[in-house]
């Protein structure tokens, strides 16, 4: 069941990403010739209008294959034979319409259990925060330059930014106050803390302020995806710390198990969340500037912008194929490492 759990919530994100590509390609009259969920082989598939629908045998990825999008075209409804505005909307939907989803269900999710907001409860004895002056009712505000809409997003920070000094602000009686704050190292837990208390206790607002903090969600899931990569470039995390869709279904497959047992409610509460976070993380993902990926083509016509003519198609095509390649050989070598990491 666990394994059916994870396709069906690949699927769902993977068609999400397809259909804003899909949607935008239809009202900029571009052609459309596949649209399709998986790669490889054709298990399904029929053909409606001038576009063939297809379930393909490998249930991960999946394309909107459109007219003249890699290769020259004749076709005046060619990807190619449009104006660069109409080529960037077309691209530029696949990542939107995936926060597009993420927005959707944490909406749907935080509707369901609230959000935690980053009020304190207390302070722990010997911390840093104890020693600042802070104290019970003391609402965060900022850390350091980043705004705090959750209590989470206290200890997003302190990963980010592990044993660092920083300004605090907070709230206290409707006036705003700012402490500077070091954090110190907890060697039971393992980790930095600066002593904040919370009860985690989660409010439910009304349907304004849960839209709100349903943008709030996402653009956590954002950020956390964004810093990750950069601690990855940085070199402050390895590659082992990395999972691909194997460690992915583990992840999807575990939590299902946990949270199953508390009944299909808290199970689907549970799927939701991660739902939120994979396609928060694949709309980032797919707009970094790499070839093949979304955000290498922006970057192309972006280039094209720029200059005022288009980069040769075959020439633009070929890094894309080479960056294809290299991405293939990277998925292989993070799905080796998944299930290294598995059985090891």
């Amino acid at each position: 069941m666990k394994i059916v759990v994870a396709i069906l919530i690949f699927s769902i994100i993977i068609i999400f990403h397809e259909l804003g590509h899909f949607l935008l390609a239809k009202a900029n009259g571009i052609r459309v010739n596949e649209f399709s969920l998986g790669l490889g082989p054709t298990l399904i598939g029929f053909t409606r209008g001038e576009t063939k629908y297809s379930l393909k045998l490998l249930p991960f990825g999946g394309a909107c294959m459109m007219e003249g999008e890699d290769e020259e075209s004749g076709d005046e409804r060619a990807f190619g034979k449009k104006n660069v505005w109409a080529r960037i909307s077309v691209v530029a939907a696949g990542p939107f319409f995936n926060f597009i989803l993420a927005f959707v269900g944490a909406f749907v999710l935080l509707c369901n259990v609230g959000y935690d907001l980053p009020v304190l409860t207390g302070v722990m004895e010997g911390y840093p925060a104890e020693a600042a002056g802070m104290q019970a009712g003391d609402i965060i505000v900022k850390m350091g330059n980043s705004r705090v809409h959750f209590f989470r997003d206290i200890s997003s920070y302190t990963q980010f930014h592990p044993g660092e000094t920083v300004t605090v602000t907070y709230e206290r009686d409707g006036k705003r106050y700012e402490t500077q704050i070091t954090p110190q190292y907890n060697e039971e837990y393992g980790y930095y803390m600066y002593g904040f208390q919370t009860s985690g206790e989660r409010v439910k607002g009304n349907v304004l302020e849960t839209l709100k903090y349903s943008v709030y969600e996402v653009q956590y899931w954002i950020s956390t995806t964004i810093n990750s990569l950069k601690m990855l470039v940085a070199g402050q995390v390895s590659m082992n710390d990395m999972s691909g869709p194997v460690g992915i279904v583990s992840m999807i497959g575990d939590g299902y198990e946990q949270s199953v047992a508390y009944g299909y409610y808290t199970a689907f509460l549970q799927m939701l969340y991660i739902t939120i976070f994979l396609s928060a993380n694949l709309g980032v993902m797919n707009l970094l500037p790499l070839p093949a990926l979304d955000g290498g083509r922006l970057l192309f016509m972006i280039i094209e912008v720029i200059r005022g003519k288009r980069v040769d198609p075959d020439k633009e095509g070929m890094v894309h194929f080479v960056g294809m390649m290299l991405l293939f050989a990277f998925m292989i070598f993070v799905v080796f490492n998944d299930v290294r990491k598995l059985v090891g």
